[in-house]
């Protein structure tokens, strides 16, 4: 286990960024991408409460209040965000941050907008509270990882519990006491196992909604005096000790973890992606690479039924895209987990922005996915996490192979998602929905967020 640093008081510093981070602060690149990051979580989380997860959840919650459920009315800011952050995880469809290996939007978000929405706060105070909470979840995330993933817990969370809280605290203008209180709250509440995820269950759905709830929680205890831990991240028994293998002041060297001034001239929501597929992170480069070679044979003009003409898939790719290898999914969530099944689905119709679902299983894509290889490749694992590499050979029954590597899938920040892009995957999943009206968002500082929802 490593040193840990008692002196760093990693809760203190969040808090201090968090209560200094205001709409004249941010750089207004920052700003547009917080704008994007609520488009996108609104296309998302509205196309995700229609969903069964998110049924569920709407039957148990309290009815009526303040803060709006994306969907279906409103209720009190605690159950809002945690209905919210279940819609907006439950598609596999938002946004992350490969370093801090998470998918910050969809527990920060439904926290700031609970609030700010409650509170009857500005765009402004909205778009503040995004970029703090994006900072606190992603920092945490860099920190922990990649142990805390190997530990078996699920970033988004864990880590996201953080972000929320600090989302939260700057939402309701905590002051700096107040906010580290609420971060030692939100400690002591992150949770999230990965076990959820790979059995292919709404649990994974259930980390993003408990950590929104649980971000705002802290903050409303918090603001009541309500006291929590300010050595939650790094104490003898805190979070880093506890779910991460600890922590030292030379590993947040080498992760350039920035506990300064500087993140708020460069906050962490200017470093994440956006997704195309409805399907795990891990496994966009394969199909990035897949969709190129489909591009080439189709330019190629193969004759017949393309799944007769393939005789193997092979993809060569890092060691937690190659656990990825599911060839009998029995549900949605576990599906959208597997990459034999995805990349098979992508070969017989494409992979559209619609939910993957049971039903979409066709004896054909078995019989495609009985064709994949996956091989872990010791020296593309050596790029990650900063690159997320997939080496795909697909190779024709008249012995023709077609080879694509892709290193970054699209969507991350060195190979971006265009505003007009977001746009377009909000319309093909919310096909009934006005896009026009998302205009008011490039205007939402002038917008009070109770009139907005």
């Amino acid at each position: 286990m490593r040193q840990v640093y008692r002196s760093m008081k990693i809760a203190e510093k969040l808090a201090e960024l968090t209560a200094k981070t205001s709409y004249s602060k941010i750089p207004e690149e920052a700003v547009q991408m917080a704008k994007l990051c609520f488009v996108d979580f609104l296309c998302v989380a509205l196309r995700g409460s229609q969903g069964e997860s998110s049924e569920k959840v709407r039957n148990i919650i309290f009815q009526g209040g303040s803060s709006s459920i994306i969907g279906a009315g409103k209720s009190s800011p605690l159950d809002a965000s945690l209905a919210n952050g279940v819609a907006a995880h439950s598609m596999d469809l938002d946004d992350g941050h490969r370093f801090a290996q998470l998918h910050p939007g969809c527990c920060v978000i439904p926290a700031a907008l609970a609030l700010c929405e409650s509170q009857k706060k500005d765009g402004k105070d909205f778009i503040s509270s995004i970029v703090a909470g994006y900072n606190a979840a992603v920092t945490i995330g860099m920190i922990a990882n990649p142990q805390h993933r190997m530990n078996g817990f699920h970033s988004t969370g864990t880590c996201g519990t953080f972000g929320a809280a600090a989302a939260a605290s700057r939402a309701m203008d905590l002051d700096l006491d107040e906010t580290v209180n609420a971060l030692g709250l939100a400690g002591t509440q992150a949770a999230g196992l990965l076990e959820s995820d790979h059995a292919g269950t709404m649990g994974k759905h259930l980390h993003a909604g408990k950590a929104a709830q649980s971000g705002v929680i802290s903050a409303l205890l918090a603001r009541e005096g309500f006291t929590g831990a300010e050595s939650i991240i790094e104490g003898k028994e805190g979070f880093l000790n506890g779910m991460a293998g600890g922590c030292s002041e030379t590993l947040l060297e080498s992760r350039k973890i920035i506990l300064d001034d500087d993140l708020l001239r460069n906050p962490h929501i200017l470093e994440v992606y956006f997704k195309k597929y409805p399907l795990c992170r891990h496994l966009h480069s394969s199909i990035d690479a897949l969709m190129a070679i489909l591009s080439e044979i189709e330019n190629d003009d193969v004759k017949h039924d393309l799944e007769d003409e393939i005789k193997t898939i092979i993809i060569r790719t890092y060691r937690i895209a190659s656990e990825h290898n599911n060839y009998q999914p029995q549900t949605p969530e576990s599906l959208r987990q597997s990459l034999p099944m995805s990349i098979a689905t992508a070969v017989l119709n494409g992979l559209n922005l619609e939910e993957l679902d049971m039903s979409s299983m066709k004896p054909e894509i078995n019989a495609i996915s009985n064709k994949v290889k996956i091989v872990f490749d010791e020296d593309l694992d050596d790029l990650y996490p900063s690159m997320r590499p997939s080496e795909v050979t697909l190779t024709l029954k008249n012995g023709k192979k077609y080879i694509k590597r892709v290193d970054l899938p699209l969507g991350e920040p060195e190979n971006p998602l265009k505003r007009a892009e977001i746009i377009e995957k909000f319309q093909r999943l919310n096909p009934d929905f006005d896009v026009e009206v998302l205009e008011v968002i490039e205007d939402i500082e002038s917008c009070s967020m109770c009139d907005l929802m």
